[in-house]
Order: structure tokens, then sequence, then C-alpha cells
């Protein structure tokens, strides 16, 4: 859709596969001012033939899509340094989805994720990411990395589901799973490159602390978090312990999702002090501008839910330009409290602070 008279080939596809072998170079310089391949984690020796035809081509115009791959990765930061833009393309955010799907329950939305196939082909949620888990997370991450301890890295993935929202704490899972402190941290750089996991920092005014103190752990998309936490369909989901965390996961990533669709950088942050106040999200925009967030499973609010927003507010007087709740509904138990707003509208309150 975005570069309509580009000339398109899918990797999957054998014939194209068997074509570009032949001469790999000349097929590219054929379309090189506007071709668009995709899935080329099928053919990584086809970046040499790229990096020979740009450089020789200067306005050569090549999008190269595909799904994550750490070879992939390292293959284009070293075969087209300095010759590229890389955009990541998370799952969908809530903003893409149409208006009937923007409509269902939260629970539903929660439950369902953000992968294409759930929504675009009306896949059931439970299929998809039992084949996601299988194929990706077991055999493909496995093999490029190398994993030992394969049942133990399973059972750390679904460890990590359950502490979303909660300080990743390696120490106490490597004593909880019997493997070592550097294997944990191992196993969590893994999930953060093949976009799994993630974890978001604290925020200080001092750089140095942000990178030494404990971060959260969140996962990229909550269907999956969903799956490996044995939940079913959207009624479990909501009796279930872990609902507000998971809530407050799809918030964040909603979040981010922003940022990188935006092609900008990550700006989320955390906030806790030493006396356990806490907020959920701290945007921050430099030159002493910050924007906090709390993040509320609960369609009303009440005083208790300001009350670490104004304790922020009062520590970053002249920084902070918003403090909002996010929750799942409009109406409030006191009309003084209008600092809030429904996480579906996150992408259109983002653009127009914008």
């Amino acid at each position: 859709m975005v570069f309509p008279d580009y000339h398109y080939v899918n990797l999957e596809d054998e014939t194209i596969v068997s074509e570009m072998e032949l001469n790999r170079k000349g097929f590219i310089e054929r379309y090189s001012n506007g071709l668009i391949i995709d899935e080329v984690q099928r053919m990584p020796e086809i970046l040499n033939s790229v990096q020979v035809v740009v450089d020789a081509n200067p306005h050569a115009s090549i999008v190269l899509t595909g799904s994550n791959n750490l070879q992939i990765s390292q293959k284009v930061t070293q075969s087209l340094a300095g010759r590229t833009a890389i955009l990541t393309l998370l799952p969908f955010s809530i903003a893409e989805l149409n208006q009937d799907d923007r409509s269902l329950d939260d629970f539903e939305i929660i439950h369902r994720g953000f992968y294409p196939n759930v929504w675009a082909n009306k896949v059931p949620a439970i299929d998809v990411y039992r084949q996601y888990y299988n194929t990706y997370l077991q055999r493909d991450i496995q093999q490029v990395m190398n994993i030992r301890h394969l049942t133990e890295f399973r059972k750390f993935i679904v460890l990590s589901a359950s502490r979303v929202g909660c300080e990743f704490n390696a120490k106490s899972i490597s004593n909880e799973l019997g493997v070592s402190l550097p294997t944990i941290q191992e196993w969590m750089n893994v999930l953060e490159a093949t976009y799994v996991a993630f974890r978001l920092h604290p925020f200080y005014r001092n750089i140095g602390k942000r990178l030494v103190k404990t971060p959260k752990v969140y996962f990229y998309d909550v269907g999956l978090v969903c799956y490996l936490l044995g939940i079913q369909n959207a009624h479990q989901l909501e009796t279930h312990p872990l609902r507000g965390a998971i809530f407050e996961n799809m918030v964040v990533t909603e979040f981010l999702k922003h940022q990188m669709n935006h092609g900008l950088d990550n700006n989320l942050f955390f906030y806790r002090d030493r006396s356990q106040h806490e907020v959920d999200i701290v945007l921050d925009f430099g030159l002493q501008s910050v924007r906090a967030f709390e993040v509320k499973l609960s369609p009303s609010t009440h005083s208790d839910f300001y009350k670490n927003l104004q304790y922020f507010r009062s520590i970053f007087k002249q920084e902070t330009e918003e403090t909002q709740v996010i929750n799942t509904g409009l109406d409030t138990n006191d009309d003084t409290f209008t600092g809030h707003f429904n996480y579906r509208d996150i992408e259109n309150h983002l653009n127009s602070q914008q």
C-alpha cells in the first residue's frame, strides 16, 4: 500500500527463489528503482547482492521485509551499515483495528492479543499463539541461539510471563529454576533481541542510575502472555489474579508502538522511589520535559488513583507537562477528576500532544 508501484517478490515462492539464485545481482539491478523483497530471512545471502547494487546505484530504492531473525539482523547491520534505515513493526496497535473490533469487550481485546492472523483472518487466538510458541519460541530461537537447558528455557518464558509489570529479579529466577545467573541474563537478552519481551527501565535524571537499577519486564504481546499463563478465553481473564498486570502490559506496549510506528526512539520509563511511590509510565522528552501516566483496570476513577501522580508532580514540578490516569471507562465518581482517558484513545491522545 505504501509503495504500490514497486515490484514485489516473496521469497516463500520457490519459483522466485530459483530465479534469483541464477543471478541475484542481475535480478536486483533490474528492479532496483523500486523493489520489495519479502521474507528476506529465507535467503540471507541476498544482502550481499543488495549491498553491491546499492553501492553502484545510490538512488536505488529497495525494501527488505521479514520476520525478526537474529542472523538477519546481524547481517543487515554488517552488510548495509550506512545504507539503510530500519523500521520495527510490532503487532497491531489498538488504533489499527477496525471499528467493530475496537468495540469488543476489554477482556476480549486483551485475550486476543494483536497478531495479524487473529484479527485479519479470524483465527482463534489460542491456535495462533500455540503455533507461535511451538515454532518461533521453541524451534527457531533454539536453533539460532543454540540454547542449552531447553526445558528450563521454556519454564523461564512462562515464569517471565507470570511477572509482567514486576521488577525483573534475575537472581530470584536463577534460584527458582536452578540455572546460573549469567544464563538467566542471557535468556532475557534473547527474548529482547527476538521481540518477545522487553525491559522498562526506571526514570532517573541521572542516566547512570537508569542503567543499573532494576527494570520491569513486559511482553510485546499480551495475547502471548495469556497463552503462556493458560488463560483460554476472555471469561477466565476477567477473574485472573494477573488481569491488572496484563492490562498494564498492554497499555505500556501501546505507548511503545506509538513511538516505533512514528520512527521515534523509545522514551518510556517507570518511576519508583525508596518510599514505594510508583508511576507506571513516564515519557521523557528531554529538555526538562516529562509526562506521567497511571494505568488502572477500572471503568471509573477516584482520588487514590491520583496520589502517586500528584507526588510525582511535586518532585518534578517544573518538568511535568501532564499527568493522566488511563483506565477502561469514561465515568468518574467525582467530576473534579478530569485527568483521565480510555486506553483505546492512547494513539489519539499522544498525537494531540505532539
